[in-house]
Order: C-alpha cells, then sequence, then structure tokens
C-alpha cells in the first residue's frame, strides 16, 4: 500500500518476492543443462525437477526464434545419415 501510495506500483497491483525455490531453480537452469543436473544428483524432488525445466526455456522471442531455427545442416542431403555421397 506504501510503494502504491508513492506511485511505485499501479493502484490495486501488489508485487511478492520471487520464492527462493524459483531463485534457485533459475540459477541451476542458467548454469547446467537438465540432464546434467539429473546425473549428478541421485534425488531431486518433483517439485524443483518441474522449476529447473521451467526456467530451462528461452523466454524472450528472440530466443525462441534462435533455438526454433537452429540449423543442423540436417536439410543438407549429403549431411544426413544415408545421404548422398559426393
Amino acid at each position: 500500500a506504501a510503494a502504491a501510495a508513492l506511485g511505485l506500483l499501479p493502484l490495486g497491483k501488489t508485487q511478492s518476492p520471487e520464492s527462493l525455490l524459483d531463485i534457485a531453480a533459475r540459477k541451476v537452469a542458467e548454469k547446467w543443462p537438465f540432464q546434467r543436473v539429473e546425473e549428478r544428483f541421485e534425488r531431486i524432488p518433483e517439485p524443483v525437477q518441474r522449476r529447473i525445466v521451467y526456467w530451462s526455456f528461452p523466454r524472450s522471442e528472440k530466443e525462441i526464434c534462435m533455438y526454433s531455427s537452429f540449423n543442423t545442416g540436417a536439410e543438407d542431403p549429403a549431411a544426413a545419415p544415408g545421404g548422398a555421397a559426393t
């Protein structure tokens, strides 16, 4: 209420702090692929796994486009397994 009164937040909007689970999961997802996390730790609680996977995906439209158009060379018939030999 005080922040809204100072004009820092729109009226009727409150901001809650990010959970420790989300902060930790985001930091893990930024540094390590989920496969490495699974290999390193025997037991990871399911809620933790879900949040790490959630934060592993790109957030911005630019990143989504970059990853969705990632070229592996499979379009080149010579590069594909069983492709044309030169």
